[in-house]
């Protein structure tokens, strides 16, 4: 029996875990990162993994602290800055963790051909569903939970996020364990553990997404703001 199949074994009923993750979510709102993470961990085994952007590998770095070995699901779209690939290389390469890529059913080259050239400047929320939001609903169905990187002070979209919640879409629990953290909390734990981090966060790239739909934040711009920048559009469609 190989993983997929034990952890398609060990499925749980979805009424089961949306009680679990809103019951989780009262209980652990005040807790540390760490603790959610070891919650996650205990309670799902293999059928919990983390999703990374791979704008920096800081829940990765945090959930392998408490389960080594741990699942990191990573979304290459086709796009993404030669940086993005690099981080996620070297996550892959020093850290205790087990990166798997997704990739999309169609090459961009593939996509072009059905859709036309430059998709993602004609109808962005298209591109983003076939690109990331398809990939990744294919790629978690071997799980019962994930976790991300989503912060409450990142945007206004985001201001609710709960540390454990209930994925409707997906059936699953979705956990955001630096949900209450500050951009100088995320500073102050890359500086202390020394966590990988991608080198266009230096660059004016405070929130990294796909090449042709990011651009370096102007001083006093909100964090999100270099991501598809006057389309009015502030999220890919895999956080809701």
């Amino acid at each position: 029996m190989n993983a997929a199949e034990d952890r398609h074994d060990l499925r749980a009923d979805a009424d089961e875990l949306r009680r679990l993750a809103e019951k989780a979510g009262r209980e652990l709102e005040d807790a540390p990162a760490l603790e959610i993470l070891r919650w996650a961990a205990g309670t799902f085994g293999p059928r919990f993994c983390v999703t990374s952007s791979m704008e920096d590998a800081v829940v990765a770095h945090l959930a392998s602290r408490v389960a080594p070995g741990v699942d990191v699901v990573f979304l290459d779209t086709g796009y993404h800055f030669p940086e993005t690939i690099g981080t996620r290389d070297a996550v892959a390469a020093v850290m205790d963790v087990n990166v798997i890529t997704l990739t999309p059913r169609q090459t961009v080259a593939e996509q072009d051909a059905e859709y036309g050239p430059r998709l993602h400047d004609r109808d962005p929320d298209l591109c983003c569903a076939l690109r990331k939001v398809r990939p990744l609903e294919e790629g978690l169905r071997g799980y019962d939970a994930w976790a991300t990187g989503l912060r409450r002070d990142e945007s206004p979209t985001r201001a609710g996020t709960p540390v454990v919640g209930w994925d409707e879409r997906r059936g699953k629990v979705k956990v955001s364990p630096i949900a209450r953290w500050t951009q100088g909390d995320v500073d102050a734990y890359v500086a202390e553990h020394g966590v990988l981090t991608n080198p266009l966060l230096m660059d004016g790239y405070p929130s990294i997404g796909c090449a042709p739909c990011t651009r370096r934040v102007l001083e006093g711009e909100d964090a999100r703001s270099g991501r598809w920048a006057g389309r009015g559009k502030t999220e890919c469609g895999l956080h809701g």
